[in-house]
């Protein structure tokens, strides 16, 4: 009898062990089911969402201008330039300077949106997997080492295009003659279009990074079974 009393808690141990292997077992097994094409996959199209819901943002009038995180500001050498206008009463010039260089970047994201798209497509992970289990802007910061240099020679003609359409060209073109023309000031040559373009591309790169991030922490952002499966693995 004290046999039976003792093998009782035994089987009801294994019992429980059989019933909550069944449960386990109605589970993807994530580790292993999701191979590395699967997890480059759900990294593309983080990144298409990144493309498609936050870097759109930047295409909108005071996308770049009136966005704190992205917004271009004047580079060092035109800060001195900037100064100087507005202590000669010129603030509305030197304001319209800032504002269509912000605008020319807006302008070119919205041309050059399609590039991105390509590059994220045509993009190989050597290692999705430590990507997944990177950071929270790991597969953005690989895009972004990854294509840049690529990038900036697609883009750079783009923002050129664009600092032309906006006026940005003219009104810098017109701030520069103004202030080499003041005597005794160390005369400038700015290269616009590589700033702008430099800038544009941190803009583009750091609006993907957000929504890669909210995909990482938050599982209403994961519209898609392999949105959830793959980014399952990192949490």
């Amino acid at each position: 009898m004290k046999k039976i009393l003792l093998l009782l808690p035994i089987l009801y141990f294994f019992s429980g062990c059989a019933e909550l292997q069944q449960v386990v077992s109605q589970y993807p097994q994530i580790g292993t089911a999701i191979g590395n094409p699967d997890i480059a996959a759900g990294l593309k199209e983080a990144l298409d969402n990144g493309i498609t819901k936050q870097v759109s943002k930047l295409t909108a009038t005071d996308g770049f201008f009136k966005n704190e995180a992205v917004k271009i500001l004047l580079p060092q050498e035109l800060q001195k330039v900037d100064k100087t206008l507005r202590s000669l009463g010129m603030s509305s010039l030197a304001d319209e300077g800032l504002k269509v260089l912000n605008r020319a970047a807006e302008n070119a994201v919205k041309e050059a949106t399609p590039i991105f798209v390509g590059a994220v497509k045509n993009m190989s992970f050597n290692d999705a997997k430590t990507i997944l289990l990177g950071g929270d802007n790991s597969a953005t910061l690989y895009l972004q080492n990854s294509t840049t240099s690529a990038l900036y020679g697609k883009f750079s003609p783009v923002v050129q295009s664009s600092l032309s359409k906006v006026g940005a060209d003219k009104v810098w073109t017109s701030i520069i003659s103004k202030y080499n023309a003041i005597p005794l000031v160390n005369k400038v040559n700015p290269d616009l279009k590589d700033y702008v373009t430099q800038q544009a591309l941190k803009g583009v790169f750091k609006m993907v990074a957000v929504e890669e991030k909210d995909i990482r922490r938050n599982l209403s952002a994961r519209t898609s079974d392999l949105l959830r499966r793959v980014f399952a693995l990192q949490d």
